[in-house]
């Protein structure tokens, strides 16, 4: 048996079974580790080597969190409530409403787009974000599904297509990079095309999500928001404060490439300024590694997870063994490479790590059954990001989770893993395949 196809299913399955994902991580490594022929001492070693490739991002969770509640006590939190609940109207019609809803939706889906090329922060504008809108979101009866799904939509699709900010490093620096070091002789300008037809299998199910799956009032407890989100009372100068140090977090977030640092500056900030006198700095500091700290332990866990994964050597063999299984079914060809993509990438968490794995592989594969160029790129791209929307140790759903679950009532896998799974991991392995056969 494939020690990667073990281990994701396992890991999935304890997951969905409410096994805590890093218990559910770390057991299906070391099952990883010995169905690869490893033995427990190897497979406790590369587990533990590849901890520390998830200590950067635990640590910028756990700083972004910090961060987060030190803005929750400044009184912006409070005022971007309240702006947003007077446009509803001191009657809170249905037109009200539906215009609010929307207005919101379009809100969150346009940063989430702009965190990735525009002004690129990746995930790190979410737990500042969101929490802050939970009561809003109560107030509306939104969904929050509908608001993870348009999270992740807007923090896979844009790389996928747009080659800038994190696109230009998904589309050029490794998709490309890879195909050619095998041999592809693509050009940067057939990236975007290739990609186009499966971007919109990702559209189309950011509109199932929208208009069918989600579009139903959802109840929440609004008492477990309040007393997640303390009230703050609005006060010029702390407001003041706290857009000098969301400035300061980008700014310096951009000049050094680091959630670590621009987050520690806007706590810096905070902590000097006097903003949060009324509270103890280390009263804040403690409640956001604390809101953060499950987040950051699962990137650790995946981290250690990948690690084994890669150490067995099973991530070729699987890709290989498709060879005997294909024959010479073109469309079967397609089909399966798609699908292998899809378990490595939730298995690794991250498309941009899946790339470099499965390009050597896949490139020659692709040739041999004559998938043009395009074809290939669209194969390759598609089989990367499969995955990374659905998967439990993916920044693209652990992002949303951390500032919907602020108040406790999101829960990981059953409101960010399984929506997003079925609403976008079904239709890129349709569209995906659909390019495959026409490009």
């Amino acid at each position: 048996m494939n020690a990667v196809v073990v281990a994701v299913c396992l890991m999935l399955g304890l997951s969905l079974a409410r096994v805590n994902v890093v218990i559910a991580l770390t057991i299906s490594a070391l099952i990883a580790g010995l169905v690869g022929g490893m033995d427990l001492q190897q497979t406790v070693d590369a587990f533990n080597t590849g901890l520390g490739g998830g200590a950067q991002i635990a640590l910028s969770y756990a700083l972004l969190g910090a961060f987060a509640v030190a803005l929750s006590h400044s009184g912006l939190t409070t005022l971007i409530s309240n702006k947003v609940i007077s446009a509803l109207g001191k009657n809170h019609n249905s037109t009200n409403m539906n215009r609010v809803r929307w207005m919101l939706l379009i809100s969150i889906l346009a940063m989430a787009v702009s965190s990735q090329n525009l002004l690129p922060i990746h995930i790190a504008f979410i737990p500042i974000l969101i929490p802050p809108l939970l009561h809003v979101m109560a107030k509306l009866k939104l969904d929050r599904r509908l608001v993870a799904c348009v999270l992740t939509f807007g923090l896979v699709t844009t790389y996928m297509i747009l080659p800038v900010g994190f696109g230009g490093i998904f589309l050029n620096d490794i998709l490309l990079a890879n195909l050619n070091s095998n041999n592809l002789h693509a050009v940067r300008e057939q990236i975007p095309t290739a990609m186009l037809i499966p971007a919109l299998g990702m559209i189309t199910g950011l509109l199932i999500a929208v208009f069918f799956s989600y579009r139903k009032p959802r109840d929440y407890e609004e008492e477990l928001i309040l007393a997640a989100e303390p009230e703050e009372g609005v006060n010029t100068r702390n407001i003041a404060i706290a857009a000098v140090a969301i400035v300061s977090t980008l700014a310096v977030q951009l000049i050094t490439g680091s959630m670590i640092f621009g987050a520690l500056i806007g706590f810096i900030i905070f902590s000097f300024s006097g903003a949060l006198k009324h509270v103890a700095d280390q009263d804040v500091f403690t409640q956001g590694v604390r809101m953060m700290a499950n987040i950051g332990f699962i990137m650790i866990s995946a981290a250690g997870f990948a690690a084994v994964v890669k150490e067995t050597g099973d991530v070729g063999s699987l890709v290989s063994s498709l060879s005997e299984i294909i024959g010479d079914n073109k469309a079967l060809a397609a089909f399966l490479m798609l699908l292998v993509g899809l378990l490595i990438t939730m298995g690794i968490g991250s498309s941009f790590s899946t790339i470099p794995i499965i390009a050597t592989i896949y490139v020659p594969l692709a040739i041999s059954f004559g998938f043009s160029v395009t074809a290939t790129i669209a194969l390759v791209g598609t089989a990367a990001a499969l995955g990374d929307a659905g998967s439990p140790a993916s920044d693209s759903t652990l992002g949303p989770t951390a500032g919907l679950n602020a108040d406790g009532q999101h829960d990981h896998i059953r409101d960010s893993v399984i929506p997003t799974f079925i609403h976008y991991n079904i239709p890129l392995l349709v569209f995906g395949w659909i390019a495959a056969m026409v490009l």
